[in-house]
């Protein structure tokens, strides 16, 4: 009885390899056509790669050499015709073959096999040496191929990778293929992925190969190749991820081959000086591929290795930081592992590493930096101070590289030598002294080199008579200066860069010494470059000093020690410095901008510090600082803004406003003292306008030394029109202060004393009123004539006038002579009148008054604009003066002879403005303006009569040219002046009533509306009527033309001399012809007429057809009236 056979897992795994492998080995013998059969045969490879994978993944302990002979059985067969299938057939058995060397055969692997997987493998990456190749080889196969190549070798024996002199079995010569073919694929131009698969196998070899003399064959060719893809120009062509697993697989290369340890036996020997001749060997072979490790080779290869990591460690400036690490792990692996076999590379391994140590980044307690190999190894101290002092002196000439990451790497190498330096307590004089010039010459490099941005982060010039163009000290985007130098934005990272080594960079007592000996270049030096970058650099040494103490100064005081009154005195020094430069600012000497931001930023800094304690200091920096604020230099001008942005934070105020007006007293006494020198800027004017601005009305009163000074300047810079028109907005700002001032009026008076001289309409009166007036003229009447009756008598006084006065002194006629009498003695007292004028004159009052008097000099100013300004001068200080009318009609008088004659200006809006000013006068003046104008109004070539009439003729005709005039039954267009009633053929009959936004400043005399409508006018009996028979004159600009808004201003001063001034009959019944036809057009100038003459208005518009007589009969009970003919 037979027994049945166990079933195990294994048994089952190999039924199942079987029903593969028989099928596929059949069809691989007995195969006529490859080609058809090669999909079949890769389905059956799949399968095989499907089975052994699942079971390796599930359970591998049941596979063996066995079974991975068996599977290889037919591969074999598959692969002796490997050229005659495609590809992908091959890349399929290679795959299978790489899961059969990591779980079937692993160290198993025989000698015989081992050589003919490498060089089938190597065959099939790279080709048969000597022979073209058949076909193209995917890029797929091939990585899979190394893949494969890579197992194999990390799995079998070491001893397969050792020499054997066992003939036939050397498997050297066939890795060697292999790691040529490894390295080719480094080397050249393939994708990043076959790359990164020849590396891990180059990683192998040298991981796996125990024989030191092997390695050594494989050192030069890996080396090379490694170091060729490391160096340009390769490098700029790789990935990184490429670069990485290069420099890892070449410190791999070089511990594993020339570490310390590996080579101990050749160092003793260098070190005992032994004859190279009679050194023993330390691996010799009989074949001439044989490499003999003697000190002769390795000193040779050291020197070979220094010329590949020279060109290696190029890749310190690449930008990539993975790549720094990796080399940074390579330099500190080096200096640790082969600090004795490759001494020769030590002094570019330490410049390499100190260059890319990583100073925030945390380390490992398990990696070794570079302070601990100086701990170790003291003599690399040496390398570092020699690396510093190189890099010191040098840095000037790399400034002048046109690549910034060159720079920066610079800046960064000798910022973390000298952070070392400290750490390991190594100090050298020489390089301090170096340090200082060396930074100062890289500065002045930079700043020869850089070239100003095209585009400026401007703030826009600020208008200083604008409150608004001042911030609140608590804006933080412009409490940030923005850089004065390398102030390109392609220099920011180099910049910061400079200004980290320089606040890092040595300690506080070193960076005191370092500002001290910029200062001499600051005060001495001719050459501006060479002062900006001293300036800067002192600047900045001392504020790295300050913000280094500021957290001790908090726990310890340190002011009785030396080191912190030099520091002080050295910022005292700059400080004073500073303060000069802003002080001597002139526009008219041209100075380096950067040096005058720098005195602003020392300012605001020093402020910062002494916080409250800086405002003293005001007095001497705030008019200056702002200066600046106008300034051509947008630089300067954000600049300034910033700095009194903190000046004012820092001195605890809310405002830069707030901080001006407080110390307006400071500011008026700097540029006063200007104004006296004629030392005087458009730069000052604006400061001065907006000083006056932003403190308001009540810095009026303390104005009148400026005012004079003002007007001392026009005497004598009166040719400079922009610099006069200056002045005068100066003065027309005191005067929009002092009208809006309470100051104007005592403070005893609560109510401001109003005079109205607006024409009033007489009341009706009735018979009892007339019957009054009768009896009161006839009361008159007698008086006088008994009065004439008696002789005249003069009226003797009976006591003396005023107040007693006390006896005098009797003197002397000599003396009589020499001492003149004083006003108690010729001066009568002031009248109780001239008592309440003089109150209400206050300081403001009289400091307006001087201005109105001395600017009429300047109303004939060649500058239309500066005429213009001053007529609104008057415009405004007119109704602010009017109250004091015994020292406000003098000053009208004064004025009256030039500002008439304005009217006449070749430039209508001239003329427009001194309208304007002669209306504001008309009501403030009152009837005292009768007497002006009744004198100019009938003057032939400047009467104000024939100006009315040429601006209402200059006004219609602009408009009238461009149409033709239309003609009709009718009456004329404009009234006669000689006042006959005439007919003419063309009439202008307004249709409609004026609304009541229809005023001169709205409506306008060609903003009316002619059509054929009828409407009932306000005044009784009155009925306006329309004309289809006129057009009104249009054109393009309409009253938006100059003559449109001249004749609007002539109507407007008409209204206000009706109005306000009281006018002889014959000149009213002149303006009425003037303006009667366009009377309805303008309600406010036929209020005012009618209230003086409303008989006079009505019959004028009656005889112009501009209204017609709607009598109605009376209604009477019993009685029945009739109608009477109106004509």
């Amino acid at each position: 009885m037979s027994t049945p056979a166990v079933s195990t897992p294994r048994t089952e795994f190999f039924q199942k390899l079987k029903r593969v492998c028989v099928p596929l080995n059949q069809l691989a013998v007995r195969s006529q056509d490859k080609t058809a059969d090669a999909k079949e045969i890769l389905q059956h490879v799949e399968s095989l790669i499907q089975l052994w994978s699942t079971q390796a993944a599930q359970d591998d302990s049941i596979l063996d050499d066995r079974l991975a002979d068996y599977v290889f059985v037919p591969l074999s067969q598959v692969l002796r015709d490997r050229d005659q299938y495609p590809m992908r057939v091959v890349e399929g058995i290679i795959c299978l073959l790489r899961e059969l060397i990591q779980h079937g055969w692993k160290v198993k692997t025989s000698a015989a096999l081992f050589r003919q997987l490498l060089i089938l493998l190597s065959f099939t990456i790279g080709g048969v040496p000597g022979q073209a190749r058949k076909k193209d080889i995917p890029e797929e196969t091939i990585a899979e191929a190394f893949k494969t190549l890579g197992a194999l070798i990390t799995s079998v024996d070491p001893s397969r990778l050792e020499r054997s002199d066992t003939p036939g079995e050397d498997s050297i010569p066939a890795l060697g293929h292999s790691v040529t073919v490894m390295i080719d694929a480094v080397t050249e131009d393939v994708p990043s992925q076959i790359q990164l698969e020849a590396v891990a196998c180059l990683r192998a070899v040298f991981t796996s190969a125990q024989d030191n003399p092997v390695l050594a064959q494989f050192l030069p060719g890996t080396v090379s190749g490694l170091s060729k893809r490391l160096s340009p120009p390769l490098e700029k062509q790789s990935q990184k991820r490429v670069l990485v697993v290069c420099l890892e697989a070449l410190q791999l290369v070089l511990v594993n081959v020339l570490g310390d340890i590996k080579v101990r036996g050749l160092l003793r020997q260098i070190e005992t000086e032994k004859d190279p001749g009679e050194e023993p060997k330390v691996e010799s072979d009989a074949e001439s591929t044989a490499v003999e490790l003697t000190p002769s080779w390795l000193k040779a290869t050291a020197a070979q290795v220094k010329i590949a990591l020279s060109a290696v460690l190029k890749l310190r400036s690449h930008e990539s930081e993975e790549i720094q690490r990796a080399l940074y792990r390579l330099c500190i692996t080096l200096l640790d592992e082969c600090h004795a076999s490759l001494a020769d590379c030590q002094s570019i391994l330490v410049e390499t590493a100190l260059m890319l140590q990583e100073d925030e980044a945390p380390q490992s307690r398990l990696e070794t930096s570079l302070q601990d190999l100086v701990s170790i190894y003291p003599e690399l101290s040496s390398s570092i101070k020699s690396a510093l002092y190189s890099w010191v002196t040098g840095l000037p000439r790399m400034m002048q590289s046109s690549n910034e990451k060159t720079k920066q790497l610079a800046i960064r190498s000798i910022l973390r030598g000298s952070k070392l330096a400290a750490a390991v307590h190594m100090d050298s004089s020489i390089l301090d002294d170096s340090l200082a010039d060396s930074l100062r010459d890289s500065i002045i490099t930079l700043m020869k080199a850089s070239k100003p941005p095209k585009v400026i982060d401007d703030v826009g010039a600020i208008d200083l008579s604008q409150s608004t163009a001042l911030i609140k000290s608590g804006n933080t985007e412009l409490a940030t200066y923005n850089p004065v130098i390398l102030d390109s934005e392609g220099q920011k990272t180099t910049r910061n860069e400079l200004s980290t080594l320089i606040s890092q960079i040595g300690s506080p007592d070193l960076q005191v010494k370092l500002a001290t000996s910029m200062l001499s270049y600051v005060r001495d030096s001719e050459e501006p470059t060479t002062q900006i970058a001293s300036f800067w650099l002192a600047f900045e040494l001392l504020k790295s000093t300050y913000s280094q103490s500021a957290d001790l100064d908090e726990l310890f005081d340190f002011s009785s020690l030396g080191e912190t009154q030099l520091q002080d005195q050295a910022f005292q020094e700059l400080y004073d410095f500073s303060t000069s430069i802003l002080v001597s600012h002139s526009d008219s000497i041209e100075s380096p901008w950067q040096l005058e931001a720098l005195a602003l930023e020392v300012t605001a800094f020093f402020s910062t510090r002494l916080k409250l304690d800086f405002r003293p200091e005001l007095i001497d920096v705030l008019y200056p600082v702002t200066t600046f604020l106008g300034s051509s230099e947008p630089q300067l001008r954000r600049h300034a803004i910033t700095t009194l942005n903190i000046l004012a934070t820092s001195c605890g105020y809310d405002s830069v406003s707030e901080l001006i007006v407080d110390n307006a007293d400071y500011m008026l006494n700097s540029v006063s003292l200007r104004l006296n020198t004629f030392d005087i800027s458009p730069a000052s004017t604006r400061v001065l306008t907006m000083m006056i601005r932003l403190t308001g009305p009540k810095l009026v009163p303390f104005l009148d030394d400026t005012v004079q000074a003002i007007f001392a300047a026009l005497d004598n810079y009166h040719g400079y029109p922009v610099f006069v028109e200056s002045l005068f907005s100066v003065l027309s700002e005191i005067v929009t202060q002092g009208v809006k001032s309470d100051l104007l009026l005592p403070s005893s008076t609560t109510t401001k004393p109003t005079i109205d001289h607006k024409k009033k309409s007489y009341p009706p009166q009735g018979i009892p009123a007339i019957l009054s007036t009768v009896t009161k003229h006839l009361a008159r009447a007698q008086q006088s004539k008994s009065e004439a009756e008696q002789p005249f008598q003069p009226a003797t006084p009976h006591e003396p006038w005023g107040p007693p006065k006390s006896t005098p002194k009797t003197k002397s006629f000599l003396e009589e002579l020499d001492s003149p009498s004083s006003p108690s003695e010729n001066t009568e007292p002031p009248t109780a009148e001239e008592k309440e004028e003089k109150e209400l004159q206050t300081p403001t009052y009289n400091l307006l008054t001087k201005i109105l008097t001395l600017t009429q000099h300047h109303l004939t100013s060649p500058t239309p604009t500066l005429r213009k300004s001053l007529l609104d001068l008057i415009s405004t200080v007119t109704p602010a003066l009017s109250p004091s009318e015994n020292s406000f009609l003098p000053l009208v008088n004064l004025i009256w002879p030039v500002l008439i004659t304005r009217l006449h200006d070749a430039e209508p809006f001239v003329a427009i403005s001194a309208a304007n000013a002669l209306e504001e006068l008309c009501k403030a003046a009152g009837d005292f303006m009768g007497s002006r104008f009744a004198t100019v109004w009938r003057e032939k070539q400047q009467g104000l009569k024939g100006w009315v009439g040429r601006v209402k003729g200059d006004a219609f005709n602009t408009r009238s040219n461009t149409r033709s005039n239309t003609r009709g039954a009718g009456r004329g267009l404009i009234g006669n002046a000689g006042g006959s009633n005439r007919r003419g053929s063309g009439i202008m009959i307004p249709s409609s009533s004026p609304s009541p936004s229809s005023s001169v400043a709205k409506g306008g005399l060609f903003s009316l509306d002619f059509g054929s409508a009828t409407t009932t006018t306000p005044g009784e009996g009155m009925k306006m009527v329309s004309s289809s028979s006129y057009s009104a004159p249009t054109a393009a600009l309409g009253r938006f033309s100059q003559p449109t808004q001249l004749w609007e201003a002539a109507v407007s001063l008409l209204a206000a001399i009706v109005t306000y001034v009281k006018v002889g009959d014959e000149m009213f019944d002149e303006i009425l012809e003037l303006v009667v036809d366009v009377l309805p057009r303008y309600p406010e100038l036929k209020e005012a007429m009618e209230v003086v003459n409303g008989d006079a208005v009505w019959l004028g518009l009656y005889q112009r057809g501009l209204v017609e007589l709607n009598v109605q009969a009376p209604v009477m009970e019993g009685f029945r009236f009739a109608s009477l003919p109106v004509r």
